[in-house]
């Protein structure tokens, strides 16, 4: 089944931009950091599924931002969003320095940037995830169970009753953040390639056997995923074969995050051929069965 839906590109004329402290960075699994910084204009307007740039204050050397999707808002003790989570891997120079960073250290931050995911429309939501693929997920699933409100003016408040995340990593020590999913209601399953936590194996079977699960499941059923592209191109693959409707997470590497650059493009389906869209603002969000994973020999770009 295609979910052949476009989301409007989203440009740059509602970000903020900022330089902010740096509030916490604290080490929450293998080379993995929960990073906190207070900045209420831009936590007002984050919705599930968006990202901002980030780099150093004053720092010439990685000059470019990087991206990283919302982990969550932080609220004050009126519940109004102050602040902003992020969850980040420890993988090239902005994250190696950026780990080594202590309370007060300044950032240069913009965002919200991209399209997030749109409200759930169903009785169960199905999250899957790949190594630091679970970061968008916290709030989504949040606001899906009905438990926090995002964006301005706010999303709806949901009413999904059953919300699962299904988390793939290499290890037990690279699991990161599973206590916030649990503690938001989130059902949580794990998969590890050594068996040292869940089952022994892939994020791609535990969601085979959920798809297998939720086949009789009343009102509906929808997957998100994020992770590697070749794990999204394995949900893309499930989902189609079992008619569930799936939106996947891109994880492309990005340099200004606004449009600008060209620098973050996906093949996605235009009628009978593909042409290249923007992760940054005609994403990071797409319908799974919208992305081409592959170009084969001979295949064709009707715009090329």
């Amino acid at each position: 089944m295609i979910d052949s839906d476009r989301q409007t590109p989203r440009y740059a004329d509602t970000l903020v931009h900022a330089s902010v402290p740096i509030v916490s960075n604290e080490r929450i699994a293998f080379d993995t950091y929960r990073l906190r910084f207070h900045c209420a204009e831009m936590a007002t307007r984050f919705v599930p599924g968006q990202f901002l740039m980030v780099r150093i204050d004053g720092c010439q050397d990685p000059l470019l931002g990087r991206p990283f999707a919302l982990f969550d808002t932080v609220l004050d003790a009126e519940e109004r969003p102050i602040g902003i989570d992020v969850v980040y891997l420890v993988k090239g120079k902005l994250t190696s320095r950026l780990a080594k960073l202590e309370r007060g250290a300044v950032l240069g931050v913009w965002g919200p940037l991209g399209n997030g995911f749109a409200p759930v429309a169903a009785r169960r939501l199905i999250m899957a995830a790949g190594g630091i693929g679970q970061t968008p997920f916290l709030a989504l699933g949040r606001e899906s169970l009905g438990r926090r409100a995002y964006g301005t003016p706010a999303r709806p408040i949901l009413d999904v009753p059953d919300v699962i995340l299904l988390y793939g990593a290499r290890s037990a020590d690279r699991l990161a953040g599973v206590d916030a999913f649990r503690d938001a209601g989130i059902d949580v399953r794990i998969a590890t390639e050594d068996g040292s936590a869940g089952h022994r194996g892939r994020v791609t079977e535990l969601l085979e056997a959920c798809l297998a699960e939720s086949a009789s499941a009343r009102g509906g059923v929808q997957v998100v995923a994020c992770g590697p592209d070749p794990m999204l191109e394995a949900v893309s693959r499930l989902t189609r074969e079992a008619r569930v409707a799936c939106r996947v997470s891109l994880e492309t590497p990005m340099a200004c995050g606004i449009g600008i650059c060209f620098s973050c493009v996906a093949r996605v389906r235009d009628g009978e051929g593909w042409d290249y869209r923007r992760t940054c603002v005609e994403g990071p969000v797409f319908a799974a069965d919208s992305i081409v994973w592959s170009v084969k020999p001979g295949g064709r770009n009707d715009r090329a």
